[in-house]
Parts: structure tokens; sequence; C-alpha cells
């Protein structure tokens, strides 16, 4: 079982950089597909990005955010820059102990582990 607690949201104005953390109580995460998720209210879940040899990005965040773990490879960070305020949202952190070849990081089903959720609220 792998129990991830997320932080670091919070309130910020348009242009402005936020950092999330996702801390997996002392689990390695390079064991892990790790991958950071968020919602809004009426949509599904989306993809923000995925790490685990190679990073993913969706498109929207691409350039803006990075995701990365840190170097004691416990914690889990989203280092989010010019932020927009489409990108309000709960952000959760996730980890998948399995990846078969071929399956998309998008896919929520191949997450197995979820953190409860940090909200991100972008003003214009």
């Amino acid at each position: 079982q792998v129990q991830l607690v997320e932080s670091g949201g919070g309130l910020v104005q348009a242009g402005d950089s936020l950092r999330l953390s996702c801390a997996a109580g002392g689990r390695a995460l390079s064991n892990y597909l790790m991958a950071w998720f968020r919602q809004t209210p009426g949509k599904e879940r989306e993809l923000v990005a995925a790490i685990k040899g190679n990073s993913f990005y969706a498109d929207s965040v691409k350039g803006r955010f990075t995701i990365s773990r840190d170097n004691t490879d416990t914690i889990l960070n989203l280092q989010m820059n010019s932020l927009r305020p489409e990108d309000t949202a709960v952000y959760y952190c996730a980890a998948a102990d399995v990846w078969p070849s071929g399956a998309n990081v998008s896919s929520k089903t191949l997450y197995n582990f979820w953190g409860q959720g940090t909200q991100v609220t972008v003003s214009s």
C-alpha cells in the first residue's frame, strides 16, 4: 500500500508560480509510474504530467510545468510556472506499481494509488 499526501496548493494570481509536492511515505518513487492529475467540477480527471524514466506532459502545460522527483526519491514535485486561470483545479498525485507495455500513461485506471488532492486556484 502506498499512501500519497499532496501539499502546496493555494490561491495565486495569473502569471505566478506554485510548487506542489507529494510525499509517498518514504517509498522509492522510481519504482512506480508517478503522475499528477487534475479535476474541475463536472469534468473528467485529466493527466497533467507523469514520470518514470521519461517525463510526459499534457499539451496544455508543456513548457510551463515540470514534474520531478527529489534527490531522496521519496517526494514527487510539480513546479507550475506562468499559471493561468484555466489551471484552476484540484490536483491529485497518483502512483502505478505496474505499467504494462503499451498502456497509456493518461489512463486513470492505470493508477492504483491516489492522494486526497490539493486545490489550486488561479485568479485573473
